[in-house]
C-alpha cells in the first residue's frame, strides 16, 4: 500500500483538473507533449516525451509540410485493478510542427524507445549547400606576351 505525505495533494490535483490546468486531452481537444528539436548534420531531429504510451497508440501524419503527432496514454487494463494513486495524466496528447520546404518529408524515419519518439527528417538535396564552379568561355581568354 502506498502512503501519502501531503494530505492536500489530491485536493490540488482535483482543483487543477476542474480548472483545466492539468486536464488530460481528448481526441477533440488534445493536451500537448514536451519536445526537443535540433539539427544534426544533414538531418533535423525531433524528440517527443511519451512515457507510458504504447507504440501502437501513436499516430504520425504529414500533410502539406505540417507534421502531426498524436498519442494516447490509456488506463491500466483489467477489471480487478483498483487505482491507489493516479497522478500521471491519461488521454490524448498532440503536437503539430510546421516543416519548411528545406526538409524532405517523404523520407521521415521514426523510432520509439524508452518512452521517447524520435523523428529524423533529412534536409532536402536542393537545400544543402553546394559549390558552384565558375567557368569562362574560350573567346574571353587573352594571351599575354612579355
Amino acid at each position: 500500500m502506498l502512503m501519502r505525505t501531503d494530505p492536500f495533494r489530491e485536493l490540488d490535483r482535483l482543483t487543477q483538473q476542474v480548472f483545466g490546468a492539468t486536464n488530460p486531452g481528448t481526441w477533440s481537444k488534445p493536451a500537448t507533449m514536451p519536445m526537443d528539436a535540433y539539427r544534426d548534420g544533414d538531418e533535423f531531429v525531433v524528440c517527443f516525451d511519451l512515457p507510458g504510451v504504447d507504440a501502437d497508440a501513436i499516430e504520425l501524419d504529414v500533410e502539406r509540410n505540417v507534421l502531426t503527432v498524436k498519442a494516447e496514454r490509456r488506463p491500466i487494463p483489467g477489471k480487478d485493478v483498483q487505482m491507489q494513486v493516479s497522478e500521471r495524466p491519461l488521454g490524448v496528447f498532440s503536437r503539430q510542427l510546421f516543416l519548411g520546404d528545406a526538409l524532405d518529408t517523404d523520407r521521415i524515419a521514426a523510432g520509439y524507445e524508452a518512452g521517447v519518439l524520435t523523428l529524423r527528417i533529412p534536409v532536402a538535396e536542393k537545400a544543402k549547400p553546394r559549390r558552384i564552379r565558375i567557368g569562362g568561355s574560350e573567346t574571353d581568354r587573352k594571351e599575354i606576351n612579355a
